[in-house]
């Protein structure tokens, strides 16, 4: 009996869309035979799977100048994988596991897939990517809308019901059920996003179909221009939650605003139980402005921001992504301090409730 592939080596990293030019954090798995993807840790079923037999790897990778310790992984039918690390140790220790992998199956090791998690799976007459293009067509696809929910406005989206009502109209399924697998995999593959609570939960697996068909499940296109409307004007709402944990580190940041994308100096304090990051107005107050809730968040440095009115010349910048793919950008003092928020972040995303 064949023993099932060895776990090298797993964790969080930011992984650019095969598709788009969209960076998400994903749950990273490093097995001696190919690299699974997934959206959360506690995923059942991978997002994607990357052989590495005839895999080759690529440290530094300089393709996209505003992200740091990026390596790219092109796999044998010249297709390219980008990965980004939160700092240069860490990026160093994925690619020295990789490339050992690599060496080890191209000795003669036959490749197998045999990872317990299953893919979903689509016959191979389906075209995805056709598809999709088919659902945007302006006059005969999918209508985008705004719609209205929980004090909250989603532009540019539409329902889960409107995606299985018009698949069934294309004639590209026979039932809502056959439509169900095939907007699962639509959003699986990142041509379908969550908008709104009920279809991130659904997303995440908290529903027994990744995707709803459901009137009040919101999607919208990844280049559709959606954007939701409804936040506080200082970007988050701070949550009910106690201040009990222990305080891991605290200083003054820049923080980037969602809406205006003008840059505040805020004083933050980063708490182990219950894991969030807290930000306060420097000049005095108990009460929070807002919070950055970091279980199974992705922190990476970055170069610079595009598009945005750069508040001086240093840029010592870093980017949280949380699991709700909400990013923040904030700006340390000096590349050293830089470091150290990301390593004590990265800390209590792993371990903090």
């Amino acid at each position: 009996m064949e023993r099932e592939p060895m776990h090298i080596r797993e964790g969080y990293l930011v992984k650019k869309g095969s598709m788009f030019n969209t960076w998400k954090p994903m749950w990273v798995v490093l097995l001696e035979d190919g690299i699974e993807f997934y959206k959360r840790k506690a995923d059942n079923s991978p997002k994607g799977m990357i052989p590495l037999k005839g895999s080759s790897i690529h440290s530094p990778c300089q393709d996209f100048g505003k992200r740091m310790f990026v390596f790219k992984l092109t796999v044998a039918k010249q297709q390219d994988h980008f990965f980004q690390a939160a700092y240069l140790e860490e990026r160093d220790a994925w690619v020295r596991d990789i490339k050992k992998a690599i060496h080890l199956i191209d000795g003669g090791q036959r490749f197998s897939r045999k990872s317990t998690r299953k893919s979903i799976r689509l016959p191979e007459t389906i075209n995805l990517s056709a598809l999709y293009l088919s659902m945007k067509d302006p006059e005969k696809g999918i209508k985008e809308l705004k719609l209205e929910k929980d004090k909250r406005v989603f532009n540019h989206c539409f329902t889960g019901t409107c995606v299985i009502d018009w698949l069934v109209s294309s004639s590209s399924i026979r039932n809502r059920k056959e439509g169900l697998l095939l907007a699962s995999s639509l959003l699986s593959e990142g041509y379908l996003q969550p908008a709104g609570d009920t279809s991130k939960a659904a997303a995440e697996g908290l529903s027994d179909t990744p995707f709803l068909d459901l009137s009040d499940a919101y999607y919208y296109f990844p280049d559709s221009g959606f954007f939701c409307e409804g936040y506080s004007s200082d970007d988050d709402v701070v949550l009910k939650e106690e201040f009990r944990g222990t305080i891991v580190k605290q200083g003054c940041l820049l923080k980037q605003g969602h809406r205006r994308k003008n840059w505040k100096v805020r004083k933050f304090v980063l708490r182990d139980d219950p894991a969030y990051l807290h930000y306060y107005d420097p000049a005095g107050g108990e009460e929070p402005l807002g919070a950055i809730h970091l279980r199974g968040c992705v922190v990476t440095a970055v170069e610079d921001m595009p598009d945005t009115k750069k508040y001086d010349a240093d840029n010592i910048l870093f980017e949280i992504i949380t699991a709700n793919e909400i990013h923040y950008y904030l700006q340390a003092a000096s590349s050293t301090e830089r470091t150290e928020w990301i390593k004590a972040i990265q800390s209590v995303s792993r371990t903090g409730k």
